[in-house]
């Protein structure tokens, strides 16, 4: 089979690989539906601590069920499926706790490949956070299951039943699952990108209001009587703007800083303001298996379609294109079909 590996940032290959066989509570699946991601992005443009070099490339799918491992129950060869790349260990004092999303081996044993014509899928991933994939959603909405997962983790710990309104800072991917989730969830929202272009897109899936970065300040005045946002989430990774986001968010209000910025970075805040407004800054790291289930229901029952954040089809000899385009701003996501 034909595999895409990350070799340097900016360097692709596309090798001749053997198709995997599946081992004891494994499934290998043919996919069907790979989808290019903002972390992929950044491993293309500066490298990842996450993605080894060089390495197989790629970990947002669906597919079918080519083969499936000694005991296997859930599972059946041609089984139409939606996966995430990783699942908890359930052995660690993270898991004990129940914060699956830092499990201390989540990230040791993640799936990554998914630029390729099939993929191994280890048990602890096939037992946790596989789902079979309902007829009537295409491949494509299928694999968007692991970034909306992703999305879905930071509100499980916010009360959003209190929330009126929201700030997105960058109408990425990212940033565009952020506001098809809030506004499934009724909230009002603001979205800021200095691409016009992905405002527009913005616009035509529900965005509220659309705003360039320089003018964001006053936007958000104007539309929350003067008070800022109950929640503000940060999606473009960059120190700066992570900064600059604890400025837009009202009293008493949430900054969620979603987007992984370089390692080695670093950002102030104003004391005084933290202590004294009560604003909570919360990371958002990964997801766990309940974030995951949610994910599925959101889009087996069509609350969420993600489906128009695809750009385009391409083959898995254009990946590179796909990610120069991304590189530009050109596109939102890419499915590419091996």
């Amino acid at each position: 089979m034909l595999s895409a590996y990350l070799v340097n940032p900016g360097a692709i290959e596309i090798r001749e690989v053997p198709i995997p066989e599946p081992g004891p509570a494994e499934i290998v699946v043919k996919i069907i539906s790979a989808l290019t991601c903002g972390t992929d992005l950044k491993a293309y443009v500066r490298g990842h601590s996450l993605i080894p070099m060089p390495g197989p490339f790629g970990h947002e799918f669906s597919g079918i069920v080519h083969s499936a491992g000694k005991g296997v129950k859930k599972f059946k060869e041609s089984d139409e499926i939606m996966p995430v790349h990783s699942a908890p260990c359930n052995n660690c004092s993270y898991c004990d706790r129940g914060i699956h999303n830092l499990c201390r081996d989540i990230m040791k044993n993640k799936v990554l490949g998914a630029f390729a014509g099939y993929i191994r899928i280890p048990g602890h991933v096939v037992r946790q956070n596989c789902y079979k994939k309902p007829g009537e959603l295409s491949f494509d909405e299928a694999a968007m299951l692991e970034p909306l997962s992703c999305i879905v983790h930071p509100y499980s710990r916010i009360k959003l039943r209190e929330t009126e309104n929201a700030v997105i800072i960058g109408a990425g991917p990212v940033g565009l699952l952020h506001l098809l989730f809030l506004k499934s969830r009724g909230i009002k929202t603001i979205i800021s990108d200095l691409n016009e272009d992905r405002l527009e897109f913005a616009n035509s899936i529900g965005a509220d209001i659309l705003s360039a970065p320089a003018g964001l300040a006053d936007t958000i005045h104007d539309n929350t009587k003067g008070m800022g946002a109950d929640i503000v989430v940060e999606c473009t990774g960059l120190p700066g703007v992570w900064q600059e986001s604890v400025n837009y968010v009202r009293r008493g209000g949430i900054v969620i800083l979603f987007g992984g910025c370089a390692d080695g970075t670093s950002v102030r805040f104003g004391t005084h303001m933290m202590h004294y407004d009560e604003i909570t800054l919360m990371g958002s790291f990964h997801f766990t298996p309940y974030d995951v289930k949610n994910a599925y229901s959101l889009l087996r029952n069509r609350t969420i379609n993600a489906g128009p954040l695809i750009t385009d089809v391409i083959a898995l000899k254009d990946i590179k294109t796909a990610f120069e385009n991304l590189k530009n701003g050109k596109g939102i996501k890419y499915s590419v079909r091996p």
